[in-house]
């Protein structure tokens, strides 16, 4: 794959596709006004990360969308939040302000931001994406996302990226040390009228939710750990999720309390 700017860029622009690209271990060509088609066929490559003044669009040759940030509707349950509404998600999790939730499956940070914004200015999310090429993206957006708000900016903010493999970051963690370990893997029957979920699924981890990866997180996990997956599932009962809530027309939660027996 490749690293590079759009057409003209400014100091700015030049010196996040370097970071980019040392972050990535990718190449950093200059544009020279080629298009996206063009630099892949003279490059020799079918992936391009184009770094923009709007934030990092991934390029994928047969992928018919760029993959970039945008936190989609987590603006609008943000925005409810501040408003004194509910979030049912932040409800089930029993989110208080100053809680640490580690977020085991990233992805566009959607439900990251929500409870970044949750667990406020004396919490901490963070978030851990297993491909580098996500991380890259969301972890920019995160940083330069202007939302109008800056109790929502300040959330987006303070979500700390971290890309690893979720087993071996929870292999490392210690004891009772996140009051919430959240699962969002993808879903083994993808919901398609989700649009916001679209142009991530190219360039997504695949691999279904083990085992193991539970169990250490019952043991990381000071309160609860919860499991977003479509309603109906066949994952909550492979995985021990017995207490399971349905929210909305499509997506359950699954709750494993660690004080439970």
């Amino acid at each position: 794959m490749i690293v590079t700017t759009s057409p003209k860029p400014d100091d700015a622009l030049r010196e996040t596709a370097k970071r980019l690209a040392r972050f990535l271990g990718a190449r950093l060509v200059p544009r020279k006004k080629r298009s996206i088609a063009r630099l892949m066929r003279e490059e020799g490559t079918d992936t391009v990360l184009v770094v923009t003044a709007e934030g990092p669009r991934l390029y994928r040759a047969g992928v018919e969308r760029p993959f970039v940030y945008h936190p989609n509707t987590a603006m609008i349950r943000m925005r409810h939040l501040l408003r004194g509404d509910t979030d049912p998600m932040v409800e089930l999790m029993e989110i208080r302000p100053g809680d640490r939730v580690l977020d085991c499956t990233l992805g566009l940070a959607a439900d990251a931001a929500v409870l970044s914004l949750a667990v406020g200015e004396g919490g901490e999310v963070v978030g851990l994406e297993s491909e580098p090429l996500i991380a890259a993206v969301v972890a920019e957006g995160l940083r330069t996302y202007s939302s109008g708000s800056a109790a929502i900016d300040a959330a987006l903010r303070r979500i700390r990226v971290v890309c690893a493999d979720h087993l071996d970051y929870l292999r490392q963690c210690a004891d009772r040390s996140f009051d919430v370990v959240y699962f969002d893997p993808m879903f083994r029957r993808p919901v398609e009228a989700s649009s916001g979920i679209g142009s991530l699924r190219p360039f997504a981890n695949p691999a279904p939710l083990s085992p193991e990866a539970v169990r250490e997180a019952r043991r990381v996990a000071r309160r609860m750990v919860v499991m977003k997956e479509r309603q109906g599932s066949a994952e909550f009962a492979r995985l021990g999720f017995a207490e399971v809530h349905e929210v909305g027309n499509s997506v359950a939660y699954g709750i494993i309390r660690v004080d439970a027996p």
